[in-house]
């Protein structure tokens, strides 16, 4: 049973949470994180959600979203979970973090603490079917313009962090 790290408002640890539950009656505040990769040529790496993924399934996000386990540092998770998502690992940044709370279907509830990382890759990820349908490299100007025109294509924390992440990087 995978768990999630429970967190205060100022992402201190105080419990855990079977990974399901806390997602469940309005949600807990956990902590998480969101991967953001560009290219050389300033491209963003985007995905769409796996069809089987319990909640957002097929919707397009960023290169990885996760949660760190019990015990794990957040650094350990990113590169653990880049890996097993889409393939490659990277050198990663956090650039900022943020709370949000979003309702993403089927009675279940985001409300994470969300550390956002940032990194480099010119390769060619080779993602995981059971997390990732489809992925492609975006320029930034073209995925702002659908975002803004298809939101419901997208991610609630996509939706959310995409611009922070623009504003962050001045891009």
């Amino acid at each position: 049973m995978e768990k999630v790290i429970l967190v205060d408002e100022k992402d201190n640890e105080i419990g855990t949470e079977e990974k399901i539950k806390a997602h469940q009656n309005g949600g807990k505040l956990h902590r998480a994180f969101s991967i953001f990769i560009f290219n050389s040529q300033g491209q963003m790496l985007i995905h769409r959600r796996a069809a089987i993924k319990y909640h957002s399934p097929g919707l397009w996000t960023n290169a990885c979203c996760s949660h760190p386990r019990p015990g794990e540092s957040l650094k350990e998770a990113v590169h653990r979970r880049l890996k097993e998502e889409m393939g490659f690992d990277c050198e990663l940044e956090e650039s900022f973090s943020f709370i949000y709370k979003a309702d993403v279907g089927n009675g279940l509830t985001e409300w994470e603490f969300d550390h956002v990382f940032t990194g480099r890759f010119d390769g060619e990820p080779e993602p995981n079917p059971e997390e990732v349908d489809d992925w492609k490299w975006m320029n930034i100007d073209e995925l702002k313009k659908d975002i803004e025109q298809n939101p419901e294509k997208y991610t609630p924390w996509f939706r959310i962090a995409f611009e922070r992440v623009v504003n962050h990087l001045k891009l």
